[in-house]
Formats: C-alpha cells, structure tokens, sequence
C-alpha cells in the first residue's frame, strides 16, 4: 500500500528551518527528561499525596517536559505516513519498537518488568497509524459504508487507548489519546498552516499547555528531513528503548 498523498504541507518551503533529524532529537531530548523525572526524582519523594509541595511541583514539572515531543511525534508519523512507500512495513517496523520498548519502559516507570498501569506511547503511534491508513484508505468517500468505517475504528482506538493506560503520565495526561488528537488535526489541514498550527495550540493548551512548545517547534520546520546519512534514521529506534532501558537500571 502507498500512502502517498497529494496534500502538500504548507511549511515545505522553509528551508531555514528544523529539519525532521533536528526535530527527532528535541523530541528525544524532551522525553529523556521525563523519563529521568518519572525514574530518578519520583521515587526519592515517596508517596507523592505526602510529598511536600516544592519538591512535587519539580517532579511534575520535569515529568511534564515529555508532554512536549507528543505532537512533535504525531507530525512526525503524519509526515512519515505520508511519504512511505508501505504503510504495513511502517506499522510493522512501529509494532516491533513497541514490544522492545514495553518492558524498558515499565522498569523505568514503575520499576517492575511488566506492569500493565500504563503502557509506552509508542502503542499510541501504532493506533494513530491504523486509524491514518483506514483514513486515507476511504479518502474521497463519502457513503454511509465508509463514514461506518471511519466511525468504527475511531472508536476502536479509542478504546484501547484507554483500556491499555496507553502512554498514561501521572495519571493525568494520556500521551496516546493527545497523539491521536494532535495526528488527526495534522492529516486533516495539511495544506492551511496558520488554520493547522493554531488548532493544534489550542489542543496543546488545553492539554496542560506544555505540548503547545512542541506546536511552536513544529511551525518552525523546514520541509527538510536532514539526516546526515541514511542510516542515522535508524538510531532513533535504538536510542528510545535503551534510554529507558538505562533509566530503569538505574
């Protein structure tokens, strides 16, 4: 399957801004702070309902950075999406990142091997994907059947978004639902970059206002992808998993 699509992306004339390789390691940058939050400060301050309130706030502060690269990554799938010439080796190549990095990342949130509390945010980049592939699949369509379609699979990753606590921070924030939220805004108006730019800040402000940063990086991007070689894309699928994997260890 091709998802290429003819939609172009209003920014792609930029070329002084964030290439996709400079926006991969701020997003990066973003979620190894709230991993080091969420691994390393956390666990000193005990049960966090008796916490005193500075050291709380610094905790949630800093895990809160993380919110950040949601809708860094949701751009990022989106544009991926878009430009793959197979969008089943894509959600394979998502699938596997997912099922390595499940159990890194429980160590590091809640220091266990397996701990079902909340599950890494890249099941949330597989369930966008899904829902962006069945899209496109019936773009044009506009029949009872297919709006059936649409309407199905919306509500299915819904569901197991919430049921899995896919992403879920502090029991506050579910990464999975925000990225969902933040790739539908980014497939829908590709071509209306102010229209894009400022809905997608608005859903970062309602979401405790930090994932707007991620939106104001995102304005700034060029249409560059700016890898230095072909194989450095490859090192952000290695990097993610052993981040956390050297986290929880510690």
């Amino acid at each position: 399957m091709s998802a290429r699509s003819t939609s172009k992306d209003a920014s792609g004339d930029n070329h002084k801004g964030l290439t996709s390789f400079a926006l991969k390691i701020i997003a990066l940058l973003f979620v190894m702070v709230g991993t080091a939050s969420t691994a390393l400060l956390q666990p000193r301050l005990g049960d966090l309902n008796t916490a005193d309130m500075g050291s709380l706030t610094g905790a949630i502060l800093t895990d809160a950075v993380s919110w950040c690269a949601v809708p860094i990554y949701a751009w990022l799938l989106v544009n991926g999406f878009r430009h793959t010439h197979s969008a089943g080796w894509y959600l394979g190549r998502l699938a596997v990142l997912a099922v390595v990095s499940e159990v890194p990342y429980d160590l590091a949130t809640s220091h266990r091997v397996f701990d079902m509390g909340s599950q890494n945010p890249v099941w949330g980049l597989c369930i966008t994907l899904v829902v962006l592939i069945v899209l496109n699949a019936f773009q044009g369509r506009h029949d009872v059947a297919s709006w059936g379609i649409r309407i199905l699979v919306f509500i299915a990753a819904l569901m197991w978004i919430f049921m899995f606590n896919v992403g879920l921070r502090l029991g506050l924030v579910n990464e999975g639902l925000l990225t969902l939220a933040f790739a539908l805004v980014f497939w829908l108006l590709p071509a209306r970059e102010n229209t894009m730019m400022f809905t997608a800040g608005a859903l970062g402000a309602l979401s405790f206002i930090l994932p707007a940063l991620g939106v104001m990086l995102l304005h700034w991007r060029s249409g560059r992808e700016g890898y230095p070689a072909p194989w450095v894309r490859w090192v952000f699928y290695v990097l993610y998993p052993l981040h956390l994997l050297v986290f929880g260890l510690l």
